[in-house]
């Protein structure tokens, strides 16, 4: 069994419009958010080998906001990434070596969005993401074929990381 994650990026900033969309950095809200989902994600015991991710800033900066779950992975920045379609983040997926058991693809949307709800097919929670992947969210689904296998419906969506839920949690050590 694999397990595939796929993160949005983090919310970003758009307080400098002279910036190209490629430039934009997170804002306030997802330099928090980011680390609170690495933080539930490793609580988890997510620990991913590879790591796919846009090579947008936005993207880049969550990248190293959820250190604690990528932490010994191989980290692969790629411009094909960015403005990628659901499609083709799938296609990206299938070209994974079959030694990795563990991947996280940190994103834009729609392609995020639309890869975990061809991959995942139906439940609760995948209309729950097919209504809206919010940024910074995370869908890990498990795998049950080989990466070059994977096609529409195959994978079950184990997790649907939403940061909204997690800024509801009590923090350790405070009320």
């Amino acid at each position: 069994m694999r397990t595939l994650a796929i993160m949005r990026h983090a919310k970003s900033s758009w307080d400098d419009p002279s910036l190209d969309d490629h430039d934009r950095p997170l804002g306030a809200r997802g330099r928090a958010d980011a680390p609170r989902v690495a933080t539930h994600l490793a609580a988890r015991g997510l620990a991913p080998e590879v790591v796919l991710c846009s090579s947008a800033r936005r993207t880049r900066e969550t990248l190293e906001l959820v250190e604690p779950v990528t932490a010994g992975a191989e980290q692969r920045v790629e411009e094909q990434l960015y403005g990628a379609t659901g499609a083709a983040l799938l296609e990206r997926v299938r070209a994974l070596p079959e030694s990795v058991t563990t991947a996280l693809v940190i994103g834009h949307n729609p392609a995020c969005q639309d890869l975990v709800v061809a991959l995942a097919g139906a439940g609760a929670r995948v209309d729950q993401a097919r209504t809206k992947l919010p940024t910074a969210a995370v869908a890990v689904l498990s795998v049950p074929t080989a990466w070059q296998a994977l096609s529409r419906g195959e994978a079950t969506l184990t997790e649907l990381v939403l940061p909204k839920e997690l800024r509801s949690e009590p923090r350790a050590g405070g009320r």
